[in-house]
């Protein structure tokens, strides 16, 4: 059926009506730079940074939205719930035609959820060896200047330097001044730890704050003060709170005091305890120099006791025997030698004799040579009729003409 009511003359197309109550709705003061207090439900982390999550209680929701540049400085991980915190603004998503959050500023709502957020940090902080024990430095024996980083007036300060002018008077103490507590203090002590890295020449640096409540030690479980501590060149000594007081910077330190007044104790050593050190490494040394002289003194009158410094003149008589000795040994062995030479020289003579084609010739034959190339003629046929020969002798040569072989043939 029908209805009868007439047509009005504006009709609101669909995003018409949207956009109209986007601008309503994103220009109402109300709804703009708010905080809303509720448990997180269904929660995506989106592979482009962006969180997408609802808000709500026993009654009703509320679909909210953070963009990457705003997740990536959480300091903790938000999950399913969760009781939280949220501050940003109320808009219009045109293209579902819904109203979400758009986040700004995420937090744990309470005590509990903080502590759950800390022991998040904690856990990926040790998985990336922050906290290992092989990457802890030990403190300089001898330090000359110690860095301070705290709150210029606080009890703290006055406590490390109490400490350290009765332990040391001559140790230099810098001072980097700090806020220790508030929103602007993790900022100002991982400045603070650069500087004195990069501008002041230390042997180590104290991190300290005096006692308070889980809240107002919260600084020093900031994930970017405990980073900074672990990355410091000069060796850290971290001293916040009291004994049964644990932060995130502690376990980056390289040393953990339980109180200020205790980090003095560990980072700078009692002038009277190296007095002390140093007169017994004094007494030390020169008993060991004496002893040194003494033993050196009795070798020396041993030898000026033997039998050789007593009577110079055995000395040289037995010298003089052992000389002659050698030198007996030297001619016998190269008499040795030399006969040894001569009977191979005799050898190598009658070897070359037997051998000597002349001696042949001595007992009756003759070598027969051709004339023109002097190659030996062994046998008849290699003779040809007038080929001149050369008969050699032992005394001479002759030349002849072959004419005709002994048997007759040609």
């Amino acid at each position: 059926m029908y209805s009868a009511r007439p047509l009005p003359a504006l009709i609101y197309s669909v995003p018409e009506l949207t956009k109209l109550v986007k601008g309503r709705l994103e220009t109402d003061p109300r709804l703009a730079g708010i905080w809303v207090r509720g448990e997180i439900g269904s929660f995506n982390y989106h592979s482009s940074g962006h969180i997408f999550f609802t808000l709500k209680d026993e009654g009703s929701s509320l679909r909210c939205v953070m963009f990457r540049s705003f997740s990536t400085r959480l300091r903790f991980r938000p999950e399913s719930g969760l009781g939280v915190l949220a501050f940003g603004d109320i808009r219009v998503y045109e293209q579902s035609g819904s109203y979400q959050f758009y986040v700004r500023e995420l937090q744990p709502d309470g005590l509990g959820a903080l502590f759950l957020a800390l022991e998040q940090t904690r856990q990926r902080l040790t998985q990336e060896g922050l906290f290992s024990a092989e990457r802890k430095r030990p403190l300089p024996r001898l330090p000359r200047r110690v860095g301070l980083i705290t709150s210029p007036v606080g009890a703290a300060l006055q406590d490390i330097i109490a400490v350290s002018k009765r332990r040391h008077p001559g140790i230099e103490l810098v001072l980097a001044p700090v806020q220790v507590q508030g929103i602007d203090a993790p900022r100002q002590i991982v400045a603070a730890l650069q500087r004195l890295n990069d501008e002041v020449h230390l042997d180590v640096i104290i991190l300290a704050r005096g006692g308070g409540s889980k809240e107002d030690l919260w600084t020093f479980n900031d994930e970017q003060v405990a980073r900074a501590v672990a990355a410091s060149k000069v060796p850290v000594v971290s001293a916040v709170g009291h004994e049964v007081d644990y932060t995130l910077a502690d376990l980056a330190a390289d040393v953990r005091a339980p109180t200020p007044s205790a980090a003095a104790e560990l980072a700078v050593p009692e002038r009277s305890q190296l007095r002390y050190e140093l007169s017994t490494y004094a007494m030390r040394l020169r008993e060991g120099a004496r002893q040194y002289l003494e033993r050196s003194r009795q070798r020396l009158e041993r030898q000026i006791l033997a039998q050789p410094w007593r009577d110079p003149a055995s000395l040289l008589s037995s010298q003089k025997l052992a000389l002659t000795y050698i030198k007996n040994v030297f001619r016998h062995s190269t008499i040795q030698y030399l006969e040894r030479r001569q009977s191979k020289v005799e050898n190598l003579k009658r070897t070359l004799a037997v051998l000597d084609p002349l001696a042949v010739l001595s007992r009756g034959f003759a070598l027969v040579q051709d004339g023109e190339t002097l190659a030996p003629v062994t046998r008849a046929d290699q003779a040809k009729p007038g080929q001149i020969l050369i008969v050699k002798f032992a005394d001479s040569s002759l030349a002849v003409r072959v004419e005709t072989h002994a048997e007759g043939e040609e």
